[in-house]
């Protein structure tokens, strides 16, 4: 080799290996501020941007904006036109006396209704399970009396144990002709999707499809851990669930992880609301398909078929509203909505997460809440499966708890129900946990009940999960050595990212 190429190998090109991460790191870094996004999201990919050279830009492509091919965006337009809306059947349903002029149920309504685009119905009847065991004989049962559809959708399917019971519920439906369709987040179910029992299920004639296909080649093209969260099942345009509780028996879900079974609430619903969540379905399988599934005639509840799901109470007669959630024209919809609840608060509030990872909005509405009187109790998990989320949510423990927030571990399982109860008057239940994830990545719906028996019966379960919870104890948590502090605060960096 001659000098002059040795002085251009070992000058000339790291001189321009500097200069194309120099322009990378300002070119990345005046994208990110011109967001114009959360304070504390905008910092976190500063700080991954200048100090990970091209690494930074790696991750920022793939994780730093919630980006969704031009084809699903244009398919989102055209299906909101014809789904997310109150059908005509529904609009003599639409509640519009709060008894007595209620502000806490017509302020949440409103801002609901002007985001979402659904407003709450009335004469709905619900029943609320706390035990798998019960939800799935319910549904079981729903699905062997179909007679015309049955629609799931979920962000997990784990075969084992109930989960199989429901599997062959379907195959015995669609062998008799009723139109069953299943919806699977195509990350949270891929290792179903491509089993012996999902293969089964499709040569019975059940329709088995992904939401959100995620593959390496796309991944600069769109992000891919954005996904569909929602857990939802329509059954006949006469029945619904909406919950937590994904298609796994816990029995058999993750025993691996060393958490416990997971803990998880559904709610069955007849009634108006059915055909907000059959809109739901409907819309989220247009996307996937460009299947148009007509909505139809909602059938009004018979309250006299309570007594096959007892001990079960029903509450009959309830307004519900169903809130749903995702990147879009109106990606900080759940976010406010979320705010909005916590500051309605007068003197009540619970809240119950798996992943409690806030953004500054929520710490301070929880802390503004707990200073004004209010008795705030907020219960998690003692242990989660994710280590990152664990570390992040014990970050904020101390100062909410010096505010005055009751932080209480949970330590029966994996509490994965996501509730908020206000003033025991309104319940707030579906799939949003109090992260990031949920509040601007993720497809979620949540279900708005404005009844105070229902949220009585909320407050009870959640008074169940306080009898297996430690209250967390201030003083000796502040004492914690320098390490697991370390540890939090860098997860906290990462918070907005997880």
């Amino acid at each position: 080799m001659n000098p002059s190429d040795s002085f251009f190998f070992t000058t000339f090109i790291p001189i321009l290996i500097l200069l194309a991460d120099l322009c990378i790191r300002i070119g990345l870094s005046l994208r990110v501020v011109m967001q114009k996004r959360a304070y504390s999201i905008t910092m976190a990919w500063l700080l991954i941007i200048v100090f990970l050279p091209f690494l930074g830009y790696v991750l920022y492509m793939l994780f730093g904006e919630n980006r969704l091919p031009e084809r699903r965006l244009r398919r989102m337009r055209e299906s909101r036109v014809l789904y997310l809306r109150a059908p005509e059947s529904l609009l003599p349903f639409i509640e519009d006396d709060w008894h007595g002029g209620n502000l806490l149920y017509s302020s949440l309504h409103r801002l609901a209704q002007q985001t979402f685009g659904m407003p709450a119905l009335r004469d709905n009847a619900l029943q609320l399970y706390a035990k798998p065991t019960d939800f799935f004989k319910a549904l079981i049962l729903d699905i062997d009396q179909a007679q015309t559809s049955c629609y799931l959708q979920f962000y997990i399917w784990c075969t084992g144990g109930e989960a199989d019971a429901v599997a062959e519920a379907l195959i015995r439906a669609a062998q008799r002709g009723v139109d069953c369709r299943v919806l699977l987040d195509d990350i949270g179910s891929r290792s179903f999707l491509r089993s012996r029992a999902a293969r089964i299920m499709r040569q019975a004639g059940v329709r088995v499809e992904n939401s959100l296909p995620a593959a390496l080649i796309w991944m600069f093209f769109t992000r891919l851990d954005i996904r569909n969260h929602r857990k939802l099942v329509v059954i006949d345009n006469t029945i619904a669930y909406s919950g937590s509780q994904n298609m796994a028996d816990p029995s058999f879900f993750k025993p691996e992880a060393g958490v416990g079974e997971w803990i998880d609430l559904m709610v069955r619903l007849t009634g108006p609301v059915v055909g907000e969540l059959k809109a739901v379905f409907a819309h989220d399988w247009f996307q996937e398909t460009t299947e148009f599934i007509p909505l139809g005639e909602i059938s009004m509840p018979d309250h006299a078929d309570a007594a096959r799901f007892e001990p079960e109470p029903m509450v009959q007669h309830a307004p519900v509203q169903l809130a749903p959630s995702g990147p879009g024209d109106t990606p900080n919809a759940i976010h406010s909505l979320l705010l909005t609840t916590i500051y309605s608060a007068r003197s009540q509030l619970t809240l119950t997460t798996p992943y409690f990872i806030p953004d500054d909005g929520v710490v301070e509405a929880l802390q503004a809440a707990a200073h004004r009187g209010v008795d705030v109790r907020l219960i998690v998990p003692v242990r989660c499966d994710s280590r990152l989320a664990q570390h992040a949510s014990r970050a904020r423990f101390e100062e909410l708890a010096r505010a005055g927030v009751r932080i209480c571990l949970f330590a029966g399982g994996l509490l994965h129900a996501k509730t908020i109860c206000v003033d025991k008057q309104v319940a707030l239940i579906g799939s949003v946990n109090l992260d990031m994830r949920s509040f601007w990545l993720n497809f979620e719906a949540t279900l708005i009940v404005y009844c105070a028996d229902f949220a009585k019966l909320l407050a009870t379960e959640q008074e169940r999960y306080m009898e297996h919870a430690s209250e967390l104890d201030l003083v000796a948590f502040s004492r914690r050595g320098w390490w697991p502090q370390f540890k939090e605060n860098i997860c906290l960096l990462l918070s907005p990212l997880l």
